[in-house]
């Protein structure tokens, strides 16, 4: 799954620390989903896109054909 996170962040200027905080995940959480090492829960990515103002769609990027791919 791709995210706009890095950007998002940049544009209110918070650190990857200040989100995790804003939505009770650990700093570490924040970056391995940036990284796209980690895909966060449903419950998650509604208070990650919440916390911009946004909706999930504009914060995650699902992309269908992932499904089918073997992940690296």
């Amino acid at each position: 799954m791709k995210t706009r996170l890095r950007v998002l962040r940049a544009e209110v200027e918070w650190s990857q620390a200040e989100l995790a905080a804003r939505v009770g995940v650990a700093r570490g959480t924040i970056n391995a989903i940036e990284t796209g090492r980690y895909d966060p829960s449903l419950p998650l990515a509604f208070k990650i896109a919440r916390a911009f103002g946004k909706n999930v769609e504009e914060v995650f990027l699902y992309a269908e054909d992932q499904e089918h791919q073997p992940r690296s």
